[in-house]
């Protein structure tokens, strides 16, 4: 069970939490990118990478046995601010369609470069499964 803080006078946030109190079993996952199983990039599109990283991260979040609703942290890593913002219309879309209408903590950082050349995004996940 998660508890949403949204304190009095504060306007609620869109597409993310401020903050989640969540008790349980912990699951950490490392920054995932946009490559499939094979490490392989198969676009260099930001959104087809976007979404691929979140189906990496829905993969392992299944492999612990949770679902993208016990999410209860992301943090995002881009290289390309004017990308992220030109496509926040088909990010959404593409968020919806993989992590559903689950809005956790989140954080977008933009750094010069990742560690895998093609990579554009890296996203860390936390999430907590309940007892």
């Amino acid at each position: 069970m998660f508890t949403f803080l949204e304190p009095e006078g504060w306007q609620r946030p869109k597409g993310y939490a401020n903050g989640i109190v969540a008790s349980g079993q912990l699951v950490v996952l490392g920054g995932q990118i946009g490559w499939n199983a094979q490490q392989t990039f198969e676009t260099d599109d930001f959104v087809e990478q976007f979404r691929q990283t979140l189906i990496n991260i829905v993969t392992l979040l299944n492999e612990a046995g949770a679902g993208p609703e016990h999410l209860v942290r992301l943090t995002w890593f881009i290289t390309n601010r004017e990308a992220y913002l030109a496509s926040q219309k088909a990010m959404g879309a593409a968020y919806r369609e993989v992590i559903g209408r689950n809005f956790p903590t989140m954080s977008v950082v933009q750094v010069v470069k990742l560690i895998e050349d093609r990579a554009l995004v890296e996203i860390e996940a936390t999430a907590v499964i309940p007892t």
